[in-house]
């Protein structure tokens, strides 16, 4: 089992590499037009002769299966290469914006994971009453929205209409912050509105899957027993069956990691929030080649990596399910 986890990994993330490679390059528009002093301009702003350097000094004058040959030897060397219109590291543009991905990310998994459990363990609880057939319609329905619908709804609503949260941005240009704390809420403030919109996108997910554990685990002879020893309702479903019914969501964590941060590429362009989606969108506007593969390959191998995580703790969790 062990060899064939490592082997679909490993073939999974060569053709991540393959077409993350290809992709870029099946683009129409041609990334050396895209070099102009003025932003947003598209034009070509040099010569013939100077965009002939260019491609060879990216390698691009070559045919394609040497470049591939010359992408792949760069990726084991842990070079990404240079953006073509920033001409920047693109390693180092990705690690400059990627904390900003994190944050909210990491913010709306710990909100729907806490949620979606909580609200999943009392449905149990409620099993086929009103209550726990309401709120398991609500969130089918709910979570079926999709992100990017909900934030602009929230964008009209909550930031320009009510005027609660800013409408883009992550910080407030040349504000006069006095202290860490004045800063902190700054920032809160900007990612509030992006984590309010990636929230709801995992808590169905964790909603249901913590309903279907807990009432699986709740069916067992040693909850019975609990209830005959006359222990508190609360004791039964908080310390007994909840703690069993753990292992299934917090692989459930990890995976939501990974496909979280996929969701987060298309918030963040929603809210011009200056993480790697609204990286990934500047760089299929200017067409640059080498700092998309480098985003896409950073979202894949993340994804990717959270899956296998998700394997291992739930192997160490529940070793049942790999025997």
């Amino acid at each position: 089992m062990k060899s064939y986890a490592k082997k679909h990994y490993l073939l999974v993330l060569l053709a991540v590499i393959t077409i993350n490679f290809f992709l870029p390059r099946l683009m129409p528009g041609d990334p050396f037009l895209y070099l102009s002093v003025e932003e947003g301009e598209v034009a070509a702003a040099f010569s013939e002769e100077q965009i002939a350097q260019y491609k060879a000094y990216y390698g691009m004058d070559k045919p394609l299966y040497m470049q591939f040959y010359d992408y792949i030897l760069k990726l084991l060397q842990g070079d990404l290469g240079y953006s073509i219109y920033y001409n920047t590291s693109v390693l180092e543009m990705i690690l400059l914006r990627i904390p900003w991905t994190i944050f909210i990310v990491l913010c709306a998994l710990f909100l729907s994971s806490f949620f979606g459990t909580l609200l999943g363990a009392i449905s149990a609880r409620l099993r086929e009453k009103p209550a726990d057939k309401f709120m398991y319609l609500f969130m089918v329905v709910f979570s079926e929205i999709p992100s990017f619908l909900l934030g602009i709804v929230f964008l009209f609503v909550l930031a320009a209409k009510l005027k609660w949260f800013p409408l883009s941005g992550g910080i407030t240009i040349f504000a006069p912050h006095t202290s860490m704390l004045s800063y902190m809420g700054d920032l809160l403030h900007h990612a509030a509105l992006p984590i309010i919109t990636l929230t709801p996108a995992g808590l169905g997910n964790f909603y249901i899957l913590a309903r279907n554990s807990m009432l699986t685990v709740l069916s067992k002879d040693y909850i019975n027993t609990a209830k005959a020893k006359g222990l508190k309702k609360w004791q039964i479903l908080y310390k007994h069956a909840l703690r069993n019914a753990l292992p299934p969501i917090i692989a459930r964590i990890f995976l939501s990691l990974g496909s979280l941060f996929g969701g987060a590429v298309l918030i963040e362009n929603v809210f011009a929030y200056p993480g790697v989606g609204k990286l990934m969108r500047e760089a299929v506007l200017k067409r640059d080649y080498v700092l998309i593969q480098g985003i896409f390959l950073t979202v894949a191998v993340t994804m990717l990596l959270m899956n296998w995580l998700a394997d291992v703790i739930y192997k160490k969790l529940d070793p049942r399910v790999f025997r």
